[in-house]
């Protein structure tokens, strides 16, 4: 059989030919896929581009913890004064704090060390002891973005922020006794702000400013003449209002000490407390002119009227009522007031009797709890009248008010004998459709032109308050304070005396003798050996608070002169 053999063969590609045949798949597959990744590549790129520019263009967020958008915040109206001058906003301040489980030991020193360099104002011995007893704690509040900064570039995983609204004062200091403060949670806990809080919270008027009647301007210089008086006669204390005495709207108002109200503290000391609305004082001889204004109102007695036979001291029970100085036996009603006799107060009070001097102070609003805009008000100490009650009261001792009282009371007798409302709101309200009277104007004018003659006559206990051009009227008043022989002194003046328009009351507290301060004279009046006078051991009225009293007219009148121009100008 022959042998048949089969055989097959393949077509042989070559290699150039192979290659013309599977290149373009190849090609096409690669190409597919660069682009793929390429569009992923360039997708990324621009989404975190467009989220750092929009960080970096958008406001603060609070990368630290839940993020808190500003319409949740807690907002609070702002509180200007009556320039429009900034006294309380809001800004966004930090808190601090930190989750000591979250360390270990040598973390833990760590922190303290870094704390120790970047905060050495921090106490580091109580944040160690909290560092190991504490789940949590605030190492620090009410911080500023930059400060917060300075906590956050630390990098410490323990630490906490909480970003929120807070109160702010950029006067610091200049209202502290006014305005008073906030809480953590942005609500008023005293003064304005506790007192206007819910209207302070009002979503409607959010972008309207609470307006005050105070002056910035004015207060910074009252409060100035205020604190050289503690280096000049070494008070403890003072205080200072000034107010309008036809609409009852309050200028400036000043109560030292102070604090500043941005540092939150807790004032427990009675020595910071609101002397001007709060305290509650005996005044001394600024009562005088109550008693005199009794007598002329009821007719009993005339400006010249002589009172003869004056004694210099008489009893009362077991109390004996004696003059400050030597004076003449026989004074009129007029002169009992300027040269402020005790004993001639006393007569002018008995001829009243007990029921119309009582109803006259009563109409003056000196013994009930006044109504103010603030909370931080004191009530006059009650007492029962009697015939020894009666004389001491005639010239200010044994009976009590407030400051605040007192100045609306002067204000009454300045303005004609109208009853008014002290306020800090500024409004846009007509006093004069309102004004009641309740004191004759003869009466007013008569108490004006007799304190007038107080401040300008050689015999006058307030001669340091005559500023030339300024035409200043006002009484002293020298009150010992209970079981001391410390004193309370008051001037209380009405300017210009000749149709008042405002009332400047001053009180300094235990006020010392200054025998090396001197004492200027107006070139109008004049000591006995010339205008300067150095050595005086007295620490009355007349040698302290008046002096005071009219370095601050000095100041003030200038800014107050202006603004009546421009008052007037809208007329």
């Amino acid at each position: 059989m022959k042998n048949k053999k089969k055989s097959f063969y393949f077509d042989d590609y070559t290699e150039s030919a192979f290659i013309e045949v599977s290149k373009p798949n190849i090609i096409k597959v690669s190409l597919n896929r660069v682009t793929f990744l390429s569009f992923i590549f360039f997708s990324l790129i621009i989404i975190f581009g467009i989220k750092i520019i929009y960080l970096s263009l958008s406001s603060e967020k609070n990368v630290f913890n839940n993020i808190t958008k500003e319409e949740f915040l807690e907002k609070r109206r702002d509180i200007v004064d009556r320039n429009g001058s900034i006294l309380a906003t809001n800004v966004i301040l930090y808190n601090v704090g930190v989750r000591p489980k979250l360390l270990k030991e040598k973390e833990k020193k760590n922190l303290l060390i870094k704390l120790s360099l970047l905060f050495p104002e921090l106490d580091l011995d109580k944040i160690k002891n909290k560092l190991n007893k504490k789940d949590f704690f605030w190492i620090d509040k009410r911080l500023t973005p930059e400060e917060k900064d300075q906590f956050w570039l630390m990098g410490n995983k323990a630490l906490v922020f909480d970003r929120k609204q807070s109160r702010i004062y950029p006067q610091q200091n200049l209202f502290s006794h006014i305005l008073g403060q906030t809480d953590d949670m942005n609500s008023g806990i005293s003064g304005v702000e506790k007192f206007f809080d819910e209207n302070l919270e009002r979503e409607d008027k959010i972008n309207l400013p609470l307006k005050l009647t105070l002056d910035s301007n004015l207060q910074h210089l009252i409060r100035s003449e205020l604190l050289k008086a503690e280096k000049d006669f070494h008070n403890i204390g003072s205080g200072a209002i000034l107010m309008d005495v036809e609409e009852g709207k309050i200028l400036s108002l000043v109560s030292l000490p102070d604090y500043d109200l941005n540092k939150r503290v807790s004032i427990d000391d009675s020595n910071f407390t609101n002397k001007i609305t709060l305290d509650v004082y005996e005044f001394g001889s600024v009562f005088k002119t109550f008693t005199v204004a009794a007598g002329l109102e009821y007719k009993l007695i005339k400006s010249n009227t002589i009172f003869k036979n004056l004694k210099n001291t008489l009893t009362c029970d077991k109390y004996t009522i004696s003059e400050h100085d030597k004076l003449p036996k026989n004074l009129s009603v007029e002169q009992i007031l300027v040269r402020s006799s005790n004993i001639g107060a006393v007569r002018i009070a008995q001829k009243i009797g007990i029921e119309k001097y009582k109803s006259f102070l009563n109409k003056l609003g000196l013994f009930d709890t006044i109504n103010f805009d603030l909370e931080e008000i004191g009530t006059p100490i009650p007492f029962n009248w009697g015939k020894c009650k009666l004389a001491t009261s005639s010239y200010g001792h044994g009976i009590t008010t407030t400051p605040l009282q007192l100045a609306r009371a002067y204000a009454i007798l300045g303005n004609g004998g109208y009853k008014i409302k002290p306020t800090i709101l500024e409004t846009n309200k007509n006093f004069l459709k309102e004004k009641e009277q309740i004191i004759s104007n003869k009466t007013s004018s008569t108490i004006n032109s007799m304190l007038r003659k107080v401040v300008s006559l050689d015999e006058g206990t307030a001669k340091f308050a005559n500023i030339d051009g300024f035409d200043v009227g006002g009484k002293t008043g020298t009150a010992q304070k209970y079981n001391s022989n410390a004193k309370r002194n008051t001037f209380v003046s009405l300017f210009p005396a000749s149709k008042p328009k405002y009332v400047l009351l001053v009180i300094l507290d235990e006020p010392k003798p200054a025998p090396n301060f001197v004492y200027d004279m107006p070139p109008s009046q004049k000591f006995p050996n010339g205008y300067k006078h150095k050595g005086e051991m007295r620490n009355t009225s007349g040698w302290n608070t008046v002096v005071v009293a009219g370095k601050i007219i000095e100041k003030i009148g200038p800014i107050l002169a202006i603004n009546n121009l421009e008052a007037s100008a809208k007329f």
